[in-house]
C-alpha cells in the first residue's frame, strides 16, 4: 500500500500583510544626518553671521573698515587694533576687573545657592513655602526699580566706585537658588537616608552625596552667572566713577566713544570681550543641556 502525501497547505497573506517589493538595484537614500539639520544649519549661519563680520573686521585696516561698500573679506591680517587695544588703552586693568568680578559672583552664587536650593527642597520649616514665594516674586521686579535702592545701600556700606559694589549685588541669586531647588527635587532621597543612618550630617549629606550628583545644575548655574555679570553694563555704569575699575563692558563703551576712529581697535576689544563667554559656554554646552533636561519644573 503506497503512502500518498499530501503537500502543504499553501498561505495566502492578505495584501495588506505582503512585504512590499521593492525593483531590483535600487537602494533607499538615506542621509547620514537628520533631516532637521538641513533647515537648522542656515539658520545657524545666518546667527553667525554677525560674530564671523566681527572677527574679520577686527583683523582689517581702518581704511577697509571705512570703505563704502565695506570689504567682505581682509586683504591681510593687520593686528594694529589687538596692539593699540592691548598696549594704549587699559584694557588689560578692565578685563581683570571683569575676572574678578565674574570669579567671584559665580563662587558665591554656587556656594549660597547650593545652601539655599537645599534648604528649600529637603527642609520644612515655619514660612519656608512663604519664603520661597517671596523670593521668586523678586525676579519679576525690573532692575530698573531696584538700582536707586541698591545704589543707596551700596553708598552706606561705602562700596561706591569701588569692585566690592559690583561683587555684592550679584553675591547670590534667586534664580541660582531655585534652579538648584529643582534639581535637588529630582534626586532620590533614599542616598540621604543611608548616608543619614551612617551618621552623616546634613552638610557632609549636602557636601559628599547631593554636590557630586549635582554637576549638571551647578555648571548651569555658573554659566548662565558668568554671562550675566560678564555682561553687564548698566550697573557698573551707576556705581562705578574711576576708569580705574571699570569693568570690560564699561570700558569697552568709553574706548569706543573716545576713539570711534580706530573701528580696528573697537572691533579686537569686541572680540576680546566676546571671547571668554563663548569658551564658557562651549565647555558647558553638555552639562548646561543635562541639567535643562533633567531638572524639569517639580513644584
Amino acid at each position: 500500500m503506497t503512502a500518498t502525501h499530501t503537500p502543504p497547505e499553501t498561505v495566502h497573506l492578505p495584501q495588506a500583510q505582503r512585504p512590499p517589493s521593492e525593483p531590483p538595484g535600487r537602494r533607499r537614500f538615506k542621509l547620514p544626518f537628520s533631516a532637521w539639520h538641513l533647515a537648522l544649519a542656515p539658520l545657524a549661519l545666518l546667527f553667525a553671521l554677525p560674530l564671523l563680520w566681527l572677527a574679520l573686521s577686527s583683523v582689517m585696516s581702518n581704511a577697509e573698515i571705512n570703505r563704502f561698500p565695506p570689504a567682505l573679506w581682509p586683504s591681510g591680517i593687520h593686528l594694529d587694533g589687538y596692539r593699540y587695544v592691548l598696549g594704549n588703552a587699559m584694557f588689560p586693568r578692565w578685563f581683570l576687573n571683569s575676572v574678578i568680578v565674574s570669579v567671584v559672583a559665580v563662587a558665591s552664587n554656587l556656594v549660597f545657592g547650593a545652601l539655599g536650593g537645599y534648604a528649600f527642597a529637603r527642609m520644612r520649616f515655619a514660612g519656608s513655602r512663604a519664603m520661597l514665594a517671596l523670593m521668586l516674586a523678586t525676579m519679576a521686579i525690573p532692575f530698573q526699580l531696584t538700582m536707586i535702592p541698591t545704589f543707596l545701600v551700596m553708598k552706606q556700606l561705602g562700596l561706591i566706585d569701588t569692585l566690592g559694589a559690583l561683587i555684592v549685588p550679584s553675591l547670590v541669586t534667586p534664580f541660582a537658588v531655585f534652579l538648584l531647588r529643582q534639581f535637588f527635587l529630582s534626586l532620590p532621597r533614599e542616598l540621604e537616608e543611608a548616608a543619614w543612618i551612617d551618621g552623616c550630617s546634613r552638610l557632609r549629606v549636602l557636601y559628599l552625596i547631593v554636590l557630586p550628583l549635582a554637576r549638571p545644575a551647578l555648571s548651569t548655574v555658573a554659566v548662565l552667572t558668568f554671562l550675566t555679570t560678564w555682561n553687564d553694563l548698566t550697573w557698573p555704569l551707576i556705581a562705578i566713577n574711576h576708569d580705574t575699575n571699570y569693568t570690560l563692558q564699561l570700558g569697552l563703551t568709553t574706548f569706543q566713544g573716545r576713539h570711534h576712529t580706530q573701528w580696528s581697535a573697537v572691533m579686537a576689544g569686541n572680540v576680546i570681550t566676546v571671547l571668554p563667554v563663548l569658551i564658557a559656554f562651549l565647555f558647558a554646552q553638555k552639562s548646561f543641556i543635562r541639567s535643562i533636561t533633567s531638572t524639569g519644573l517639580k513644584g
